[in-house]
């Protein structure tokens, strides 16, 4: 029963330590707080559920991250999420400290989801290409590739907002 007790605490620790990345990593993969709680609460099921075998916080870190995103891209292609209309979702997303500015904001959601999903996680949650690679599934290039896409698409977009600045 020790073992059980263990993991036990340690689910109940990445649940507090991962609950804000994971929450936000949802958020602005599925656009809407509805989604990005449900997708929340199915990863951390599955966290408690299958007890994988973690070597450290940072494997878990990129755990949850997989499965977030794994969890994410299944929603958003279910058949009831096909046939229903897209909702704003810069109004939905994070806190003060989640994001910068409401222009940057709407620019990055405006992103195609896998270029967005590549800059959450590069710039909001900080993770390596490699990491970033493990959790998407992407290869490293493509990685790379997403990342330079998606920074020209934000420089075009804010250009009128920030001018010279960028």
């Amino acid at each position: 029963m020790d073992v059980g007790s263990e993991r036990y605490e340690l689910t109940a620790e990445t649940v507090s330590d991962f609950s804000d990345a994971v929450y936000r990593l949802a958020l602005s993969y599925t656009g809407n707080r509805e989604d990005a709680e449900d997708v929340c609460q199915e990863v951390f099921f599955r966290l408690f559920r299958k007890r994988p075998q973690l070597e450290s916080k940072e494997h878990c870190r990129n755990w949850l991250f997989k499965v977030t995103a794994n969890c994410a891209k299944t929603l958003l292609t279910s058949a009831y999420r096909r046939h229903s209309s897209a909702l704003d979702c810069a109004e939905n997303l994070g806190t003060e400290d989640s994001y910068d500015d409401g222009a940057v904001l709407s620019a990055v959601m405006a992103l195609p989801p896998k270029q967005r999903l590549c800059i959450h996680l590069f710039y909001y949650e900080e993770l390596s290409i490699k990491d970033i690679s493990n959790v998407t599934g992407l290869g490293v290039n493509t990685v790379k590739s997403h990342l330079q896409r998606a920074r020209a698409g934000l420089k075009d977009q804010l250009k009128g907002e920030f001018g010279d600045e960028l």
